[in-house]
């Protein structure tokens, strides 16, 4: 019987030659401290969410609320669900031939892998797209990107998110046990087939792809507001625009270094048809690397704010003794500031006005 289209006996196959042996109490370590930081991280990132909207419910703010709201629930359930199954396969000793006979915990365990893996890099994609058209089209985004868009869209990631993650299965494949017997994924030792090295291709590239469109939003939105801070030569804009380019740049350095080692090492197992030369190790490192990516999420789209940065100068400012920028500079939003200012920007006569009442106007 082929084991590659078998559910039953798919996940059982490499139980009986497992290269790859890990320390069983750092790895229960490793699994019980990532759980719980991501929890704990994610569920303090949702309090401040539902504090912030219900402190500002303007039109301009609500995408931004809600997408972020999307991306850390999704980041905590996959905490929950994943890290749950992970701690239950330590404390039954990695005996999968004794719980998983029917295959059925390791597929669950293997969609859930996709799922939230692939659902935050999407997240953060569209994030990114809805602050570069908040920022270079202010009225398009005011006008258009209403809360049911948003819902639409959120509805719509997490569809194409669940439909990749059960694509296996709807193609009868069952996910595999891996060397290390402590999770579940795309078939990745002896890839001969080719429809399991598309699996690998697939999860990488959409990681890839999502990453790539996050980071070109991104770019162009930095540029916009590097633009139009230069274009004002007005103080007051100075602080929010620090604000963003911070949050961006942080970003798109998390995203990148946590997710590129296990994209590329999945691609690699995907293109050298077997021959690929990662090992368990390699894997596992990889996949935690991954892990702090939803335990970061939190703290970088939402912590990392206002509030924080203003804390952060006036540290900086008392250590160094040096004063670069007033602090009523902090007290205005960074997202309301810079949909203004583009606006401005945009606005016929702009190149005129752009130094009078309208930026004095809105440092009041």
């Amino acid at each position: 019987m082929n084991s590659s289209k078998s559910p039953g006996l798919a996940g059982f196959g490499v139980l009986k030659n497992t290269t790859c042996h890990t320390e069983k109490k750092i790895s229960v370590f490793f699994s019980i401290i990532f759980m719980t930081v991501g929890i704990l991280s994610n569920s303090l990132a949702i309090v401040i969410l539902m504090k912030a909207y219900q402190r500002f419910r303007q039109k301009s703010k609500a995408s931004f609320l809600l997408l972020a709201s999307g991306l850390v629930v999704t980041d905590l359930f996959g905490h929950l669900i994943n890290g749950a199954i992970a701690v239950f396969v330590y404390a039954s000793d990695k005996d999968w031939i004794r719980f998983n006979q029917s295959n059925i915990l390791c597929s669950v365990f293997g969609i859930c892998m996709v799922f939230f893996g692939l659902c935050p890099l999407f997240l953060g994609s569209v994030m990114a797209v809805e602050r570069c058209i908040g920022v270079t089209k202010p009225i398009f985004h005011s006008t258009k990107m209403t809360s049911r868009h948003v819902k639409m869209m959120l509805t719509m990631v997490c569809l194409f998110a669940v439909l990749i993650a059960l694509l296996p299965i709807l193609r009868f494949r069952a996910y595999q046990i891996q060397a290390s017997r402590t999770w579940c994924f795309y078939k990745t030792e002896h890839v001969e087939d080719w429809e399991d090295r598309f699996y690998l291709l697939l999860f990488s590239c959409l990681g890839f792809l999502a990453l790539a469109i996050s980071f070109l939003c991104n770019a162009v939105t930095g540029i916009t507001l590097l633009r139009v801070k230069f274009k004002s030569q007005q103080r007051q804009g100075r602080s929010h625009h620090f604000e963003m380019i911070i949050q961006l740049l942080a970003i798109m350095c998390v995203s990148c270094i946590c997710w590129s080692p296990f994209l590329v090492t999945m691609a690699r197992i995907g293109i050298s048809e077997g021959r690929s030369q990662d090992t368990c190790e390699t894997i596992l490192f990889a996949l935690r690397m991954a892990t702090w990516n939803q335990i970061l999420d939190p703290w970088v789209y939402i912590l990392l704010r206002k509030a924080v940065l203003k804390n952060l100068y006036k540290i900086t400012s008392g250590c160094c003794g040096v004063h670069v920028m007033n602090l009523h500079m902090w007290e205005l939003s960074s997202i309301k500031n810079s949909l203004k200012v583009a606006a401005i920007s945009e606005s016929p006569g702009s190149s005129k006005q752009i130094n009078l009442q309208p930026l004095s106007s809105m440092g009041q």
